[in-house]
């Protein structure tokens, strides 16, 4: 038998019979994989076609909450001067630490070996029934005692801000991974078919050291990632349409990309791609949406007192927190309110800067004027508008202040704080949390937490119980291994619920 070498035709015919069909049989078998992970949807022959990312999915159990606000005042509010007075530590002012207490102890800025205890001018009032403590500096938010569960026992192991406010905001001081909101969104979808999942809504004086960071889906498929809304007026940047282009021209604009991006899809099979039709499709209906939820012309005199809007902003020489922003800060609280409502399922609130290495008598009291009674009206509003059992508020930052004050170089007085991770202050109400709780407690200078101590890793896991989410359950697999918000920690805290 002799054989005879093909020629060159029929070598590329054959070339592009195999490519062609391996491809086919990848894209098959890649489209039947990213069905099982919700992004498309393939039918019989293989065909991909995008499923919606965001819609609503049923959790592991049933759920205490539904949407949440979280308020992020970035730097690291002090508590003993607003959540947890110590008289012992006002007594011992000006005395130094005990080494023992030093040793292995990192500091930002603060000279450990010549430091001193510093006390707080402050004065507390037992508010509510509970008898929670708050001090002058938030008498509108004392008013909501018998609404919040206040946990004095939080603890982290980063001294930075921006590690620590990664670990608060995304469970690990590593960047890139998703935030607490994009976990929620990945898990639950969403309840509103006009507006983002997840939006962040920020007031700032300094800007925010993490930057976006805070509130992005990391590893997770971009449609998970937090939409940046601006302050009043401006709302969504980029959404209005071009002078000159109607509607229906937009609409069928965004049509024709998404029959081109559809028939995309098959060949290379990825989330992103799905992920993006999503946002095209999301922004062309933002465009009628929009408008109408930053309309405030619906809400009542009353209501806008309530959150404040109009108050008159004392002087202050300079505030790392910004100084104009009571207004804006009022309309992003109220905000909230009419996102969660209209379904949105995660609103972020940051605010920076309450970080305080000096002057912080001054600041912290500028900054607590701007946001107290906002909050404490947000809380108010939701409760009267029969929302408040299943939106789950979270008042937190990335750690507190030292009961030391802060002896920097080169600085001629000491007015205030370094930053202290070993224990700080988190406030929840709503959303399956037990109203006018105190839970753990800090020894008598608030170094470290004495009774039930909260990582932020069970925090975490809490919130996601609330959400009817077993934390160790949610998972994203990526890089040969299976994520988690808790990483490999975590524990509910079931004392907290109600």
């Amino acid at each position: 038998m002799t054989w005879e070498l093909p020629s060159a035709a029929a070598l590329q015919a054959r070339r592009h019979f195999l490519m062609n069909s391996l491809w086919g049989l990848g894209s098959i078998a890649l489209a039947r994989l990213l069905e099982g992970e919700g992004a498309i949807r393939a039918d019989e022959a293989g065909v991909a076609s995008p499923q919606d990312p965001l819609r609503a999915r049923e959790p592991h159990f049933k759920p205490r909450a539904r949407n949440c606000i979280y308020i992020y005042l970035e730097g690291g509010p002090s508590q003993m001067d607003l959540y947890d007075p110590k008289e012992q530590l006002n007594r011992l002012d000006g005395q130094p630490l005990p080494d023992s207490l030093l040793q292995n102890v990192q500091f930002a800025f603060l000279q450990k070996e010549t430091a001193r205890l510093m006390g707080t001018p402050r004065v507390f009032r037992k508010r509510g029934e509970c008898g929670m403590d708050f001090s002058d500096l938030l008498p509108h938010l004392g008013t909501r005692a018998d609404d919040l569960c206040m946990i004095r026992s939080v603890h982290c192991d980063q001294f930075n801000h921006v590690p620590a406010q990664l670990l608060m905001n995304c469970g690990s001081p590593i960047a890139g991974r998703p935030s607490l909101g994009s976990w929620l969104c990945y898990g639950l979808g969403s309840e509103s078919r006009n507006l983002p999942a997840y939006v962040s809504l920020v007031t700032t004086g300094r800007g925010i050291p993490g930057g976006s960071a805070s509130w992005s889906s990391g590893f997770l498929p971009s449609t998970y990632s937090g939409v940046l809304f601006g302050n009043e007026g401006s709302t969504v940047g980029n959404v209005e349409s071009p002078a000159g282009v109607s509607r229906e021209v937009q609409q069928a604009t965004v049509r024709a990309i998404n029959d081109l991006n559809r028939l995309r899809l098959p060949a290379v099979g990825d989330p992103e791609l799905a992920s993006r039709m999503h946002s095209y499709e999301l922004a062309f209906r933002l465009q009628s949406s929009a408008p109408e939820l930053v309309d405030l012309s619906g809400e009542t005199r009353a209501t806008r007192e309530l959150y404040g809007f109009g108050r008159t902003e004392p002087p202050i020489s300079s505030n790392r927190g910004g100084k104009g922003l009571f207004d804006a800060f009022a309309y992003n609280c109220l905000l909230a309110r009419r996102l969660v409502q209209r379904g949105v399922r995660m609103v972020n609130i940051i605010h920076s800067s309450w970080d305080h290495h000096s002057r912080l008598d001054e600041e912290l009291t500028h900054n607590a004027l701007m946001a107290d009674q906002p909050i404490a009206a947000l809380i108010t509003d939701l409760k009267q508008q029969g929302m408040l059992d299943e939106t789950l508020v979270v008042i937190g930052s990335e750690f507190g202040r030292t009961p030391l004050g802060e002896n920097r170089p080169g600085f001629k007085k000491v007015t205030g704080r370094d930053h202290h991770p070993f224990a700080f202050t988190v406030l929840l109400a709503g959303g399956g949390v037990q109203g006018g709780k105190i839970h753990g407690a800090t020894d008598e200078i608030g170094w470290h937490p004495v009774e039930q101590p909260v990582h932020v890793h069970d925090l975490h896991a809490t919130i996601l119980h609330l959400f009817g989410l077993e934390h160790t359950r949610l998972t994203y697999r990526v890089q040969g291994r299976d994520f988690r918000l808790t990483d490999v920690h975590g524990h509910v805290v079931h004392e907290i619920l109600a």
